[in-house]
């Protein structure tokens, strides 16, 4: 159970306890009573010999439903019999709410429930201890990797979600009135965080909300996801800004090990942290692999959900969780990303993490002139990105940077077999509530 300090529980100058919590299950022994109670930290036994407690308060707490919510208040005694070693005595109790039954999904039941079921009873299914060490794992790599980026001398932004165009266009858009105009959720803070490398915040990274109204029904797809972006000005190369999403996954896979064990440990995880620096395979050898393994791709094709798992399959039996893929055909991907001259490929780069990508990113187009014909050559309206060109115009520095999933960064971490066991309450296509 949890500190008293932390959960409303209340220690009394008479020696007595108040504990505050769910009757996770209650059993009846004749002679003798036991509730699970439980709280966000554990669960701790509340022992009814019916001989000793008050007649009347054994009756009613013996028929408390489950999942009720109630505060105890009795005496603490050592006992070898609960997992605690400590037991309560109740001599009163509360009840601050008494639920309903049937439940429509168990928590402790040793009974498989649909994914569907899990998600259309979130406040439910979030009482379950390793749903709930989740969201306690997923919450501590968000304060690593802001922890990361700010040891690396980056600054903290928040972008708009209400954009006038999307960085990337297309049919991935989700469309918005606004007060008459058309204006669209934002696919990514790509186009912010770019123009941030004109103002002398040369480094700014950014955890926040995107939207891809994308028709995909998969286990790692989405419609609203956070995304961790980064953007660092002055690079060489796109080397550069792939060492910096190295150092900071290697940070949160590390301290995470440590600092999140109590949660892990309730999921029965460890965390195997990949040796740097991590391999980089390029496009070309990665298509030719899964070719010869029978996918009927083509060159500039997307490896696809398969063609990464190929690839992660392979990886894995060399020990090598983690890995970039890097020199993409420039016609695959946006406008902003760099051209390799006379090459056809892009300065691009994937990191994929047990055969699955989690990040994107590369070295981008700063020199105007040629990002207007990147624009032209996709068939974008530069007209359309006015407000983004204007960085361009008056002096960008060469610069670089990445998105990644933190929702499939934690399910991978995880080993989750769906994005959505990461994610409070998602959206797809098919889901708009709760």
């Amino acid at each position: 159970m949890t500190p008293i300090r932390d959960s409303g529980n209340i220690c009394k100058e008479d020696g007595t306890v108040t504990v505050k919590g769910w009757v996770q299950d209650t059993r009846n022994l004749g002679g003798i009573s036991f509730i699970t109670l439980r709280d966000r930290h554990g669960v701790l036994q509340i022992t009814m010999p019916k001989k000793k407690i008050d007649p009347a308060l054994f009756e009613s707490l013996t028929k408390l439903p489950r999942e009720s919510v109630v505060a105890v208040t009795g005496e603490v005694k050592a006992s070898d019999q609960a997992a605690l070693g400590v037991e309560l005595i109740p001599t009163s109790f509360e009840l601050y709410s008494e639920a309903a039954a049937p439940l429509p999904m168990g928590v402790v039941d040793k009974v498989n429930v649909e994914m569907d079921t899990r998600l259309n009873n979130r406040f439910m299914d979030l009482r379950r201890p390793e749903a709930r060490a989740v969201f306690e794992i997923r919450s501590l790599v968000a304060e690593l990797i802001s922890e990361a980026m700010r040891m690396n001398g980056f600054v903290g932004v928040s972008t708009p979600k209400i954009v006038a165009s999307g960085a990337e266009g297309g049919a991935t858009l989700f469309g918005v009135d606004y007060f008459g105009k058309q204006a669209y959720l934002a696919q990514s803070p790509q186009l912010y965080k770019q123009m941030m490398m004109s103002t002398g915040l040369d480094r700014v990274f950014e955890i926040g909300p995107s939207f891809r109204a994308e028709h995909s029904n998969t286990n790692r797809h989405v419609t609203e996801f956070s995304s961790f972006d980064g953007e660092m000005a002055w690079i060489e190369g796109e080397e550069d800004v792939m060492a910096m999403v190295e150092e900071a996954v290697d940070y949160v896979l590390v301290q995470l090990r440590e600092r999140g064990k109590r949660h892990l440990d309730i999921l029965g995880k460890d965390i195997a942290v990949p040796k740097r620096p991590y391999p980089v395979l390029t496009y070309t050898e990665c298509l030719e692999v899964v070719v010869g393994l029978g996918l009927p791709l083509k060159d500039g094709d997307d490896l696809g959900t398969e063609g990464e798992r190929l690839i992660g399959d392979i990886m894995a039996e060399k020990g090598n969780d983690l890995y970039f893929i890097v020199e993409y055909p420039e016609e695959a991907k946006p406008f902003y990303i760099m051209e390799k001259e006379g090459t056809g490929l892009s300065f691009s780069f994937d990191l994929d993490y047990k055969g699955q990508e989690i990040s994107s990113g590369g070295q981008r187009e700063h020199r105007y002139p040629k990002l207007i014909e990147r624009m032209e050559k996709k068939g974008l309206d530069p007209e359309d990105f006015a407000s983004y060109l204007d960085a361009f115009r008056y002096g960008m520095p060469p610069h670089g940077g990445w998105g990644m999933g933190v929702d499939r960064l934690v399910s991978k971490i995880l080993d989750l077999p769906n994005v959505r066991e990461a994610i409070l309450f998602p959206r797809d296509t098919s889901r708009l509530a709760p």
